[in-house]
């Protein structure tokens, strides 16, 4: 293993500029550690050795003439493959697509490469992004690195899986209810989901298939292995592009850092279901570092947001855009099937699928109107405090869990210590909430579980502060420790 493939995307830029190694050398390591490992994680689905070389080769040509692309001059990344990639492949892990190449690279790509960056191939997903594992129909299922017994999370577990492995010092995912943060947990990785319309979605897959995807509520965002990575990721990818018109310019931000006892911190591990004791301890652990420190650090939850109905709300969107397009689909939710989920009172997101695909166009508006309720109960709570520290999960990572079809995971449970959970209760109750209401999330490394896998704690903050929510994250990586490589890569 050469160092160079733990190094991060910052660190690497700055070693091709001052001449310290070159575009190829980098290359040449990527490559090596793809070889030797992407076998058995099956993260990168496709791989441009040839035309990546040939795009390091010229970076070091052009530093020899002293030209200088940009901020990730020379520097390799990979992209989720449900984003476009001009003359590379893109299929969304859905077969109508496994033959597909577009024409056009999509925004974050494009600004990637006009940066310097090289593009090195594609990571896995599961169908159309659906699902918090990754288990492609056309590539298979990707491992995690700590232990490849057990997933890597999803719909982005390809990207995190490569990063954690060192295949790729970055790469941009998506996140609608927690794609981009599950994977970087589970993976003992860095992921950043911006805020709603900071980041252009043109050139995803639901512009290629829109009844087949939500429009809404989606994010694009990195995943990297520190958090100057995605500070400096988010200034390159961010911003209006005249093809996604509802992006907007980010407002204006202050980046000079306070200390860390100047800001404030509310955390809290409740969101209505169990979460395991390791993800309690994890919390309260980092809130006592933190506290340690002289910052104001309480245990609470905005007092006027009722999380089970907010994530009702969410379901609610995501089944009427489902089951708009998709009548085959709300069609196979017979009453049988409405029964038996119908049971799970505790399953709001299910509950508000299953009213969604049958909302008219009131109701569907209703649903928006509430959420704006949501975003501003939000909002209000983060007059009091800086940051929010919340699990992202009910726990760890789990060992694969095969799924029959879409329908199957409404049936199936994991462990919460002792207890069981339904599956979409565990891995969909602390993340979509912010995917609702659009706020910045940032996931960081703060804890292992006793069996030695990652666990991850999300810092919520302001909307459209961003670039401070990534500062108060820096400090608690600092305090943490920082990234560790999983064993044997």
């Amino acid at each position: 293993m050469s160092d160079l493939v733990f190094l991060s995307a910052c660190q690497l830029a700055s070693g091709i500029r001052e001449r310290r190694f070159s575009a190829v050398e980098v290359l040449d390591a990527h490559l090596a550690q793809i070889a030797k490992h992407n076998s058995t994680l099956n993260a990168i689905v496709t791989l441009d050795a040839a035309g990546a070389r040939h795009r390091a080769q010229a970076a070091d040509e052009a530093l020899s003439r002293g030209e200088n692309w940009g901020l990730l001059h020379g520097v390799p990344f990979t992209i989720k493959d449900y984003i476009a990639t001009a003359g590379m492949r893109t299929t969304s892990s859905y077969p109508p697509l496994a033959k597909y190449i577009p024409d056009q690279d999509a925004t974050v790509v494009a600004r990637l490469k006009s940066a310097g960056a090289i593009l090195l191939g594609k990571t896995n997903l599961p169908k159309l992004s659906q699902g918090f594992q990754t288990d492609s129909p056309l590539f298979g299922r990707t491992n995690n690195p700590w232990n490849l017994a057990y997933t890597s999370g999803g719909s982005s577990g390809g990207s995190a899986t490569a990063i954690a492995a060192g295949l790729s010092p970055l790469d941009i995912g998506g996140d609608i209810g927690g794609s981009i943060r599950i994977p970087a947990h589970f993976c003992g990785v860095y992921g950043f989901k911006p805020t709603e319309y900071r980041v252009s979605n043109a050139g995803t897959v639901v512009r290629l298939v829109p009844f087949k995807a939500v429009r809404h509520l989606r994010v694009l965002g990195p995943l990297a292995r520190s958090l100057e990575d995605l500070q400096l990721c988010l200034s390159i990818i961010e911003g209006p592009d005249g093809q996604d018109w509802q992006v907007q310019s980010a407002p204006p931000e202050s980046n000079q850092p306070l200390p860390l006892k100047n800001y404030r911190f509310a955390w809290t591990h409740d969101f209505g279901v169990p979460v395991t004791s390791e993800t309690r301890s994890t919390l309260e652990n980092l809130a006592n570092i933190i506290a340690a420190q002289g910052a104001c650090v309480k245990q609470c939850c905005p007092a006027e947001l009722k999380i089970k109905k907010a994530l009702r709300t969410y379901g609610q969107i995501i089944g009427t855009e489902l089951g708009v397009f998709e009548s085959a689909w709300a069609r196979s939710l017979s009453p049988l099937l409405e029964f038996a989920l119908s049971t799970k009172a505790h399953d709001p997101v299910t509950q508000g699928i299953l009213q969604g695909v049958r909302f008219t166009f009131r109701q569907y508006a209703e649903a928006l109107t509430r959420q704006e309720v949501f975003i501003g109960q939000l909002e209000t709570f983060f007059a009091d405090w800086d940051a929010w520290l919340c699990p992202v999960t009910c726990g760890p990572a789990f060992a694969h869990l095969p799924l029959k079809g879409n329908l199957d995971s409404f049936f199936k449970t994991l462990a919460v210590d002792n207890h069981a959970l339904p599956y979409n209760v565990w891995g969909l109750t602390h993340a979509p909430l912010f995917n609702l209401t659009g706020h910045p999330v940032v996931v960081i490394p703060a804890g292992r579980s006793e069996s030695g896998l990652p666990i991850g704690i999300q810092v919520v903050g302001k909307r459209w502060q961003d670039r401070q929510l990534l500062v108060i994250a820096k400090h608690l990586t600092d305090l943490l420790g920082g990234w560790h490589f999983p064993p044997g890569y």
